[in-house]
């Protein structure tokens, strides 16, 4: 099922007010509440941080159909100076262990290379979800030899080991593109066993489904993707579509809401509770507000109320243990064996 071209990068659904109410207003099985509640798991809190995600703005050289951030060229959104500041002195002072530097396409913020410097030189460990063809623009092409350099972990998304499903998702010539970054990554030592140099790949449905099974999708993407190019990495993640921004908007065109929403809520799997992402993630917006995940910060729910709320008020002591913010798009992330940002959730 091809999702609808996209006129521009901004979404007519882009209004996080009207996509949380779109999303309420469907009638839906049970709440996510009860559903966590029936699993023993109410109400909802985070443990221990042990990940600081930074979203450094909303810019990308791609206007991806699915994308939940609604991303594009021509998005204005990027992460002031004060903001990086805070967020850099959060990370120095604390034992958060990594940071996750997320976008659009992160690499576009001018202090990228300083947000990885400075947070390597305090011994944290640095993930970078690279969307592959920003390294093929001039001004970025000596990416990957930087990200080496600094033993920075790249997570690379790719809809499809297949052209055609790639640039039906990202545009006409993304996956060459694509194919051709994740070689010069190779070339590095990305993805080499024993390089210390990791190279993971994400993964979500071109349609209105769930992921399958990730183990086994690794496999086969190991085994095509070294078949037909001579690529190799180290893990495939598989991401849930979110029910929010452009994917929401597909999934309303194409009159799949209501199922797609009513498939989440029978998918519910208890298990995937203990491993979300939000219970040991701290998401900064680009304007330094906080949320408990980057799903949350899209349609602008931002931490508890009895919580810090920006990065200018953040502790870590204040932070662990917070009540999480949770919506009926939270179906996504416990659906079959689960979904975060490091793919499922349940082994």
């Amino acid at each position: 099922m091809a999702l609808p071209t996209l006129l521009n990068s901004r979404s007519p659904l882009a209004d996080s007010a009207t996509q949380r109410s779109t999303l309420a207003a469907l009638p839906l099985r049970r709440t996510f509440e009860e559903a966590i509640d029936a699993a023993g798991h109410a109400p909802l809190r985070t443990n221990e941080i042990s990940v600081l995600q930074l979203n450094v703005g909303k810019r990308c050289n791609q206007a991806c159909r699915h994308c939940h951030v609604d991303a594009g060229p021509d998005r204005t959104e990027v992460m002031r100076d004060d903001v990086i500041e805070a967020a850099l002195r959060f990370l120095e002072t604390s034992e958060i262990p990594t940071i996750d530097i997320t976008g659009g396409a992160p690499e576009l913020h001018p202090r990228f290379p300083e947000i990885v410097i400075r947070a390597r030189a305090a011994g944290r460990h640095v993930m970078d979800r690279c969307n592959l063809t920003i390294t093929r623009l001039p001004n970025y092409a000596d990416l990957p030899e930087f990200l080496a350099e600094n033993q920075v972990e790249v997570v690379a998304s790719l809809p499809s080991f297949a052209a055609r499903q790639t640039d039906a998702q990202r545009g006409a010539g993304v996956f060459d593109d694509s194919i051709a970054a994740l070689r010069r990554f190779n070339a590095l030592g990305y993805g080499v066993d024993g390089s210390g140099r990791t190279l993971n790949l994400v993964t979500n449905p071109v349609g209105a489904f769930l992921p399958g099974p990730q183990h086994a999708l690794e496999a086969d993407w190991k085994r095509e993707l070294f078949r037909r190019y001579g690529i190799v990495f180290n893990r495939l993640y598989t991401i849930t579509n979110m029910p929010i921004s452009r994917y929401l908007e597909f999934l309303i065109a194409s009159g799949n809401l209501q199922a797609y929403m009513d498939r989440l809520v029978t998918a519910f799997n208890p298990a995937a509770v203990e491993g979300l992402m939000c219970r040991y993630t701290l998401s900064v917006g680009w304007d330094g507000r906080l949320y408990d995940c980057d799903f949350n910060q899209m349609i602008d729910l931002t931490t508890s109320v009895d919580a810090p709320q920006t990065i200018f008020d953040a502790d870590v002591n204040a932070l662990t243990g917070r009540r999480i913010v949770i919506g009926p798009h939270c179906f996504g992330c416990t659906a079959g064996s689960g979904s975060s940002c490091g793919g499922v959730t349940v082994a």
